[in-house]
């Protein structure tokens, strides 16, 4: 049996991060209906610090000789974290995790644009054009001034902006920054937002359910992490990055069998021309060779 090439393998990791941050989302959202949101981020951030923290160490990428510029990347990137996982989870509670899942495929073209407007990166017409259009299906998924239209279409957005910021950041860091440890103060940081937020909310007790929930948030936001890492250390990433698009696949999936919710006509026309158009502009970064090594996906 001939061993399987290093894109495979990263592609494989990819698919795997993807399946398993989605259904850490359908944990958290399951998890919601007894134990309040900041309490539940405090809790499972505990475990994701353990693992991240024992991660850097066998990696050697527990490091805190870092330059100033690049500890202040560091902690600007850890707030956007921050901010990204409060307007996902908080979107994510009131609307239908397909929903959700989908205008967050728009990731790829908010970073393409915002690297292009505050980064100085070429932009051509091409990938503008596909820009404009993908955004025309968020407006499909949201549906402003629809009947199905919720305040929390535009958390989902601030998430959307949150990460944008948390991956521009990124570009600026230097290529000695561990991605990992990077990904050990987002976590620190989720969780301290948890804590916070939690002395304002009452705390509840977790029944077997909600603690087998909890547990299942945790160990596949851990998963996610894992294979997310063996994915930017194996292949090609212009080869690897069209497969996060499996998170969406999975979220319909979860969001029919689980909770019983599907899309409408119009937020499922829009998630395709979104989908479509971040695989037209990940492949024209391709042929431009723009694309960049990028640090696991956040702390959701």
């Amino acid at each position: 049996m001939a061993p399987i090439s290093d894109n495979l393998r990263g592609a494989l990791f990819m698919v795997t991060a993807m399946c398993a941050y989605t259904v850490n989302d359908a944990f958290m959202k399951s998890l919601a209906e007894t134990i309040p949101l900041f309490q539940a981020i405090f809790w499972r951030g505990i475990g994701a610090i353990l693992c991240l923290t024992l991660l850097c160490r066998i990696l050697g990428q527990l490091r805190f000789d870092l330059t100033r510029r690049d500890l202040r990347l560091v902690m600007v990137r850890t707030c956007a974290e921050m901010g990204g996982t409060f307007f996902f989870l908080t979107a994510l509670l009131h609307l239908p995790l397909a929903n959700v899942s989908a205008i967050l495929q728009a990731l790829p073209l908010a970073v393409s644009l915002a690297a292009a407007v505050f980064l100085g990166e070429a932009l051509g017409w091409r990938r503008l054009t596909a820009i404009i259009i993908g955004f025309v299906g968020v407006v499909l998924i949201i549906q402003p001034g629809g009947a199905d239209f919720s305040i929390f279409s535009l958390y989902a957005l601030a998430a959307v902006a949150c990460v944008t910021l948390r991956d521009l950041v990124v570009r600026r860091m230097s290529r000695d920054v561990p991605s990992v440890f990077v990904a050990l103060t987002a976590a620190i940081g989720v969780t301290a937002l948890g804590a916070v937020g939690s002395i304002f909310s009452p705390w509840e007790s977790f029944t077997a359910t909600s603690a087998a929930q909890l547990a299942g948030a945790t160990g596949f936001l851990i998963i996610g992490y894992i294979a997310s890492v063996g994915a930017m250390r194996a292949g090609d990433i212009a080869f690897i990055a069209p497969f996060r698009y499996t998170s969406l696949l999975v979220a319909l999936i979860l969001g029919v069998v689980v909770f019983g919710e599907w899309p409408n006509t119009l937020a499922l026309t829009g998630a395709g021309i979104v989908v479509a158009t971040g695989l037209f502009t990940l492949y024209r970064e391709t042929r431009l060779k723009v694309i960049r090594p990028a640090v696991p996906d956040r702390v959701r």
